[in-house]
């Protein structure tokens, strides 16, 4: 994932803002503790909100103590432990961005990818033994959306489709039993994957026409060469449409959920800081800090 899914900070309560910090912190020191410090760099907050959304679905108490780390050696951080939806977190974040990276490698022949990507390979070697699955349909996705790149697709829901299945696997692929949890999950990622692949192509248009590469909204739109601004201007409400509407699936969805906890900031992500950085890209294109 790339660094979208976010709470709106101002609406967050300060424990619950404390709770959020504290899955952040969990899920670093989580790899940290089991892979080594490498694959920390991977660490973005999309996966906070996988890692509190599978942990809210059980009864298990939050464990947060209070601990230095590599970067904050003075002052101590709240940090999530022993929590089974975190560790899946920070597993299924060293898979996406392995595999990313190598597709990266692979379409743009980037040795910055390949490099990072080596650097992951041991552990996603020894993670691949336990989310074997996961790991052949990230792959085999990763490959469609190649193809369909390679064909410069200009069908928006066929582009977006590799994606939105990867999100709605990884979302069910946690070991959650129960069946009505279980199709409210995959809702929730499918729809997720197919906005945040959307915001990033739209965010992305700038860039795709300097380096000549790759984006099926300008197939879809057929740009010519117009400037950037009219360009996006003109597609905007298009692109607006398709976003509010997997807010909307992604919204609905979580209302069924049964939240045992942590539902404030649950729904400030799913109400409120999603709708922000869909504003934000929508207005100014740029939304990848990560300012949380």
């Amino acid at each position: 994932m790339l660094g979208y899914v976010v709470p709106e900070k101002a609406e967050l309560k300060m424990r619950e803002y404390e709770v959020y910090s504290a899955y952040y912190c969990g899920i670093c020191k989580s790899v940290g503790e089991r892979y080594g410090q490498l694959p920390r760099f991977t660490l973005n907050y999309d996966f906070v909100f996988l890692a509190l959304l599978l942990a809210a679905t059980d009864d298990e108490t939050d464990k947060i103590s209070s601990e230095h780390c590599i970067i904050h050696h003075i002052k101590k951080k709240n940090v999530l432990k022993e929590n089974a939806a975190m560790d899946y977190a920070g597993d299924v974040m060293l898979i996406l961005a392995y595999y990313k990276l190598m597709d990266d490698y692979v379409d743009d022949h980037s040795y910055p990818s390949r490099m990072m990507a080596m650097m992951l390979s041991s552990t996603v070697k020894r993670l691949s033994k336990y989310h074997s699955s996961l790991c052949e349909l990230v792959e085999s996705q990763l490959r469609e959306l190649s193809k369909l790149e390679k064909e410069q697709c200009a069908e928006l829901d066929r582009a977006e489709e590799p994606f939105a299945r990867i999100m709605e696997a990884i979302f069910t692929s946690s070991g959650e039993s129960n069946p009505a949890s279980l199709k409210i999950l995959k809702h929730i990622g499918y729809h997720l994957g197919k906005w945040i692949y959307l915001m990033d192509a739209y965010d992305d248009i700038e860039e795709n026409i300097t380096k000549n590469t790759y984006n099926p909204l300008l197939y879809r739109f057929q740009y010519e060469g117009e400037s950037i601004e009219d360009f996006k201007e003109k597609i905007k409400p298009t692109v607006e449409f398709n976003l509010m509407h997997y807010l909307a699936e992604i919204s609905n969805a979580m209302s069924l959920l049964d939240l045992k906890k942590n539902k404030g900031i649950l729904e400030n992500i799913a109400y409120f800081g999603l709708l922000r950085k869909t504003e934000i890209t929508l207005e100014k294109g740029e939304t990848n800090e990560q300012s949380v």
